[in-house]
């Protein structure tokens, strides 16, 4: 193996179906999917949420492995200074800071103590986790724009990043949904949920940071609906594209639009992440009979130009 980890960074808006790409990814001989890695320390570390495995992390055979590997033990790691530091990764009103350092490389104070205080723990978590599970490929589905311009800074990481589109309107649509998070040990919680205009907002910031000004300089574009209709090609095309898809020549655990999942050792993300078995891709289509009238109007003109940059006004909208 390299001294760089290759690392396959989902990037874009919630709800755009990263989950599900990773889970792809994750089946592919030589690539491993550990979920949003930027929250393992809060949900995995700290709370000791479940694994995607079904267990609590801090019982999980793989990420003991990997706090064993990378610092000798998971205590060793200063993980309430990293936390101190999550409001500038976390926090829109930072996003700028974060933006200034895609764009010319230039760093501001905030961002310069987030490197100082997560870089070194980075530096050596990445080539952990590639050395325990064994893989040529490190498939992290965190999304977070700011997340993904950190790493992008860490010497032992070579970041891809896979840039996921999906209709403003089934996102929003989602956000809305009542959805159970069950990675709470002991506990059921649910999913945060947010107005239409707020994600609208958020889908049109995200959307054009990646589009605009790209984390990493290997970056591919996919959307969420094409991926549905045809996983085999787009998974094919997304690595190619990366440089990942040498040695590659079919995907066994695809048969159509019907997945072979096995459980993989995710640390946070959707519920989704605990399906394995036999799992039929279906595009979702709910939005277009359930969705307020007065909530499809507001996210529609408030993401309109992103939504025919990406197909879907006019005679190519998916929504139709």
């Amino acid at each position: 193996m390299s001294d760089r980890v290759d690392v396959l960074y989902i990037g874009g808006p919630g709800r755009s179906g990263s989950t599900v790409l990773a889970q792809m990814l994750g089946q592919i001989p030589g690539f491993v999917n550990v979920g949003e890695l930027w929250l393992m320390w809060e949900r995995g570390v700290r709370e000791n949420e479940l694994c995607g495995c079904g267990q609590p992390f801090r019982s999980c055979g793989f990420w003991t492995a990997v706090g064993d590997e990378a610092f000798g033990g998971w205590d060793n790691v200063d993980v309430e200074g990293m936390l101190e530091v999550i409001p500038f990764l976390r926090r829109f009103r930072y996003v700028p800071f974060f933006a200034l350092a895609a764009g010319t490389g230039a760093h501001a104070k905030k961002t310069k103590r987030v490197l100082g205080e997560w870089g070194p723990v980075l530096q050596r978590l990445y080539p952990a986790i590639q050395r325990v599970s064994g893989a040529r490929v490190v498939v992290d589905s965190s999304k977070h724009f700011p997340y993904a311009v950190l790493l992008d800074e860490i010497p032992s990481v070579d970041l891809r990043v896979v840039h996921t589109v999906r209709d403003s309107r089934a996102v929003s649509y989602s956000w809305k949904r009542r959805k159970k998070r069950p990675e709470g040990a002991g506990e059921q919680s649910h999913m945060p949920r947010l107005g239409p205009a707020w994600t609208a907002f958020t889908w049109d910031l995200w959307h054009c940071l990646y589009e605009y000004l790209p984390a990493s300089r290997e970056q591919s574009s996919l959307r969420y609906e094409d991926l549905v209709r045809e996983p085999a090609r787009c998974v094919d095309d997304t690595l190619a594209e990366l440089g990942l898809g040498d040695g590659i020549e079919d995907y066994p655990f695809l048969n159509g639009r019907e997945m072979a999942l096995a459980a993989d050792h995710t640390v946070s993300g959707n519920p989704v992440r605990f399906q394995s078995g036999s799992v039929k891709l279906r595009l979702d289509r709910e939005w277009q009979d359930k969705m307020t009238s007065a909530d499809r109007r507001l996210v529609t003109a408030m993401t309109a130009p992103l939504l025919l940059k990406y197909g879907y006004l006019g005679k190519q909208d998916d929504g139709a």
